[in-house]
């Protein structure tokens, strides 16, 4: 077992032992429903009975990739989860939960690395911009293998609205546009994240992202786009590369 890495959701919590030479879970994950309570102690207490099932060695590192910004391992505020963990410092709660050091990092920023180290963007050099689209559009920005943590960059205020807003996948059912409509909000939003960074590639990830060849011909800017390709592991596998490199 290289690393061990969990990965907390508003539905779900999952884990799985991950080879780091391959990026590839070496087990069945095990996922278990979020608490309905999803306070930071019941929280804790599902990701202590999955390391317990997995019987992680003492010596095997630990990242968990949490829905929120964390800095210094503090939760900066919280969206899907229990509003009692703004604020908290989510590393010291794991570490007691866990009963050993974990690392502790964005999901959006642990499915970016992933996809960097071992999908759609390894071995590509420069900046690397990974975005999620799904209920908002989670972003990860890499800058030649280093992750810059906490972008959000689906809060950018664009032609007076939160991208998200406009852009996110849920935006396109809940409106029902169709692919091509959707390119073109899309490209609103990817232009103007290039115009800022010029990106060397734009990976685009969240479940939509299996209809990539569909929308993407619509999304009209400069920097090469790619699909993800870790899909529901990402965070997991993120999770625990980060653990492994000791990323703080």
């Amino acid at each position: 077992m290289d690393a061990f890495g969990i990965d907390i959701g508003g539905s779900g919590i999952k884990g799985a032992p991950v080879d780091l030479t391959t990026g590839t879970l070496t087990a069945e994950r095990l996922r278990i429903p979020t608490p309905e309570k999803s306070t930071p102690d019941a929280v804790g207490d599902v990701c202590a009975q999955i390391v317990e099932h997995f019987q992680v060695p003492s010596e095997t590192p630990i990242g968990i990739a949490f829905p929120a910004p964390i800095r210094h391992g503090v939760v900066l505020f919280i969206a899907n989860l229990d509003k009692s963990w703004e604020g908290t410092n989510f590393t010291e709660l794991m570490q007691r939960k866990v009963g050993r050091p974990v690392v502790a990092v964005n999901d959006a920023d642990a499915a970016g690395y992933a996809e960097v180290y071992y999908g759609a963007a390894k071995d590509h050099p420069g900046t690397v911009i990974v975005t999620t689209l799904g209920t908002g559009i989670g972003s990860a920005v890499i800058v030649d293998g280093h992750l810059v943590p906490n972008t959000e960059l689906g809060h950018l205020e664009i032609d007076g609205y939160d991208a998200e807003s406009r852009a996110a996948a849920s935006v396109r059912t809940a409106e029902d546009l169709n692919w091509k409509q959707w390119g073109k909000r899309l490209t609103r939003y990817y232009s103007h994240v290039e115009m800022l960074f010029s990106p060397d590639l734009f990976v685009i990830g969240g479940g939509v992202s299996k209809n990539f060849d569909k929308f993407a011909p619509y999304i009209k800017v400069n920097t090469p786009l790619a699909p993800a390709v870790l899909r529901n592991e990402a965070g997991i596998v993120g999770a625990a590369r980060l653990a492994a490199d000791g990323h703080k």
